[in-house]
């Protein structure tokens, strides 16, 4: 088939770890048709002289499946060179089905968008057909699993409840899911036992799937939670992954000396375990996450009649601030108050709780706390609780890929109107810029994180590679020139370097400005 375009003048980082090469890189429809010195076809070109070609970033955690319906251009990760989204981090758009419909019918919006569909596969595709800037592909969450039969209740699913919870899952994978996603922090995916989460891993290992978990503690029960997804990989045969690792809180720093030798230790025993991260040293959540998950039984509505009755508010208080044997306790890894930078607007937005409970006059931080999260449940904050080195260790092991753990969005309204974590518009110019440019990883091991390796984890066949073949996901950037420019109070910043970004073939960005095209599609694994 002759090319319709050519990449000319290039230095080719193909995305395996292999040493960069100068060639041209010839595209026919959606596939990178050769690779190497290419005589002149008479077909479009597009100028790669002085940049770094290699294929398009994959974002292993990404938030976007709200944004995207509203903005499908997805610009804050497009900037970076990102050409794949992957959800379902704790919950999924589909499938929502049973209880879980009508609680989740209920909940607020954030974006006014359509927050469920009967099926996984549905979702992602109408996302596809609405058109989409970006490959999307997600896991099922584990909530997904659980809550059409249990729904907000702390409670263990009956063997017939588990035995159906399963065959949804089967189903689901049948259609081209990645995997489970849990979060094992948050209510109610808190509530699944690991015998729960083992019932799930047995289903992914028959089709080859992936267990990935926002992991039950990254504070003082850091290691037995590191401990617990291996159990759940070991006991299952499945193939498991830790979202966004770190330590949170000062004092559990030094674990995560443990926890990489028991994840070498895991592989090296055969057993297939990674992990992501994204390159800064505050995590974001919700503010509500800072309380519990035994308040939070029963969903919202039942958390702000908890808050609002004085004894059980008093309980709250007393539990926030003493160390937590049965939960993650952020307030006090963030160190309390003043590590908690609210990501909120109006005159919450960039400010610390500890400011705006001295603005409010409130004698205790946490009735500022309890009181924010009554009044607005889906209120983001940065917590101040890990470390950037950590990251930067991180990054060295050939097991461990880059997420943005974000929505993708533009630096426009109604956007702007709320801040947001900067690693929105910078985790993966972070890696591939500052981090390569300082040493951290040589720009074959950087691209190498964010391409073929998570590809392969999640099984995306033909992606995160060049090579004649693959689909032409591809990045043209220049390396010096690549920078995260976006802050914790001024995150609405796009990051610079990136000159093309193909998807699918089509140009989405060319001239380091983004063309309008959406040529993403709803991604399968591989079977």
């Amino acid at each position: 088939m002759p090319p319709e375009l050519v990449i000319r003048g290039g230095s080719v980082v193909d995305g395996t770890g292999a040493p960069a090469r100068r060639a041209d890189v010839a595209i026919a429809g959606d596939r990178i048709e050769a690779v190497g010195e290419l005589p002149d076809s008479g077909c479009p070109v597009l100028d790669a002289e002085g940049c770094v070609v290699a294929p398009g970033f994959i974002n292993v955690l990404s938030h976007g499946y709200e944004t995207l319906q509203l903005d499908p251009r997805g610009l804050s990760d497009l900037y970076q060179g990102i050409t794949t989204e992957i959800f379902g981090e704790g919950r999924s758009l589909g499938p929502v089905t049973g209880k879980m419909a009508d609680i989740v019918g209920g909940e607020p919006q954030q974006y006014g968008v359509r927050t469920s569909w009967p099926r996984l596969s549905e979702f992602l595709g109408d996302l596809e057909k609405a058109g989409v800037g970006m490959n999307v592909g997600s896991f099922v969450g584990a909530e997904n699993l659980r809550m059409p039969f249990a729904g907000n209740e702390d409670r263990p699913l009956t063997d017939d409840e588990l035995a159906a919870a399963c065959e949804l899952l089967d189903s689901e994978l049948a259609d081209g899911a990645l995997g489970v996603g849990s979060a094992l922090i948050y209510s109610p995916g808190s509530y699944a036992s690991t015998e729960e989460l083992i019932a799930y891993a047995r289903v992914l290992a028959r089709h080859d799937a992936l267990y990935i978990s926002h992991i039950r503690g990254e504070s003082d029960r850091l290691l037995e939670s590191v401990d617990e997804l291996i159990r759940i990989a070991r006991e299952s045969s499945a193939r498991a992954e830790i979202y966004h690792l770190k330590a949170s809180g000062r004092e559990n720093w030094p674990a995560m000396n443990s926890v990489y030798e028991r994840v070498e230790e895991a592989r090296t025993a055969g057993i297939q375990v990674t992990a992501d991260v994204y390159p800064y040293e505050a995590g974001s959540t919700f503010l509500s996450a800072f309380i519990p998950p035994k308040f939070h039984e029963g969903g919202h509505g039942e958390l702000a009649a908890r808050i609002a009755d004085g004894e059980t508010r008093a309980a709250i208080k007393t539990a926030i601030g003493s160390p937590g044997t049965d939960w993650d306790n952020l307030y006090l890894g963030s160190g309390g108050a003043d590590g908690i930078l609210l990501l909120g607007d109006g005159d919450l937005k960039g400010r610390t709780l500890a400011e705006v409970s001295a603005t409010w006059g409130d004698s205790d931080p946490l009735d500022t706390l309890l009181d924010i999260v009554a009044a607005h449940p889906k209120l983001l904050v940065a917590e101040f609780t890990s470390s950037e080195a950590h990251v930067l260790r991180a990054l060295r092991f050939p097991w461990v890929s880059v997420c943005t753990d974000s929505e993708a969005l533009a630096a426009e309204p109604p956007f702007t109107d709320t801040s947001i974590h900067p690693r929105t518009y910078g985790a993966f110019a972070r890696v591939a810029g500052r981090y390569v440019r300082e040493g951290v990883l040589t720009l074959e091991q950087a691209v190498r994180c964010m391409t073929s390796l998570p590809a392969e984890n999640l099984r995306l066949a033909d992606r995160g590679v060049v090579r004649p073949g693959a689909f032409a996901d591809l990045t043209v950037f220049v390396p010096e020139e690549v920078q995260d420019n976006a802050t914790y109070l001024e995150p609405h910043r796009y990051a610079d370097g990136m000159r093309h970004v193909l998807v699918n073939g089509r140009i989405a960005f060319q001239d380091g400005k983004p063309t309008g095209t959406l040529a993403g599609r709803a991604l399968r694994r591989r079977r």
